[in-house]
Parts: structure tokens; sequence; C-alpha cells
């Protein structure tokens, strides 16, 4: 399903990236005021995969995460879950999940374009920020944005680990 973005919407987002938005299909995650906290892009921008299903658009919870980044966490919490079978378990089924909800926001025409390229498989083996190995976090960002649309593990660490903080 495709929802319309509006041009407020586009003009927040452009701001808040500092550049055109491209391949801006849903703003799924806003703040109580309409500002955008989470957009929805395109699986097919400029006729190039993006695996990137959400993107963290919102400054004061980006650096949030920049900071906690930058301090190791993504380090913490790859050692829990490489220590934790139904942590791993979880992540992978996330992983699953991201990859058929990619595949219901894309129509035919995209299916078709991204074949006659010659990436017809290609989206089917990334997850959660494109990431090909189910046991990995790699970023935060695409993490947390996939897990304010739909709840996830990792995200669901994160906030756990602020809760604790």
């Amino acid at each position: 399903m495709h929802t319309t973005v509006t041009e407020a919407q586009i003009a927040q987002v452009r701001e808040l990236l500092g550049r055109e938005p491209r391949g801006l299909e849903e703003v799924p995650v806003a703040h109580a005021d309409g500002r955008p906290m989470v957009i929805r892009v395109a699986s097919l921008v400029d006729d190039k995969p993006f695996p990137t299903l959400f993107w963290l658009v919102d400054a004061e919870l980006s650096y949030r995460i920049d900071v906690v980044e930058a301090g190791g966490l993504i380090a913490e919490l790859q050692a829990r879950i490489d220590a934790d079978l139904a942590l791993r378990g979880a992540m992978a089924e996330d992983h699953r999940r991201h990859i058929a909800l990619r595949e219901s926001h894309m129509d035919d025409a995209t299916r078709e374009r991204l074949r006659e390229l010659g990436f017809g498989d290609v989206l089917a083996s990334k997850g959660i920020g494109g990431i090909a190995d189910f046991s990995r976090i790699r970023c935060l960002h695409t993490w947390y944005a996939a897990h304010l649309v739909v709840p996830n593990t990792v995200g669901q660490l994160l906030d756990q680990h602020w809760a604790g903080e």
C-alpha cells in the first residue's frame, strides 16, 4: 500500500536530510506535531536496489543513537546476541519479517524493473538495513527506524539499554 506524501512532509524531510529526498514513499512515524521521525523509502531508487526500507530522519534520536554507537554499544549488543541462541533466532526472524514487509510495499512494476536490471532476487536476501548476515547488527539507526514501525529484537535491546541509563 502506498500512501501520499504531502508537500509539507517532503519539505520537512528535505530540511532534516539537508538534501532532496530520493525514493520517499511514506512517513510511517512522526512526532505528535507531525514532524517526520521515520521515512519509508522505495526499494528501487534511481534504478538501483535500495534495501533500507525505513530511514531514521529524526535529528535528536539519530544523535542519541550516534552517541551510544560511538560508546561501543553495537559491540556490546552483538556480544549478547552471539552468546544467546534465542536472540540470534529472534533477529533472523526480524529480518525475514522485514523482507516480507518490504516485498508487500513493492508494486509489480518495481518487481519487473528489478528483474530487468538483473536485481530480481537481490532484495530477497537483504534484511533490515540491507544486512545479508542475519546474525549481525551493523547499524543501530536502521534497526531502530524499523523498530519504530514494527518492533524488533535489536530495537528492544536499545530500549532496554536506554531504560537502564
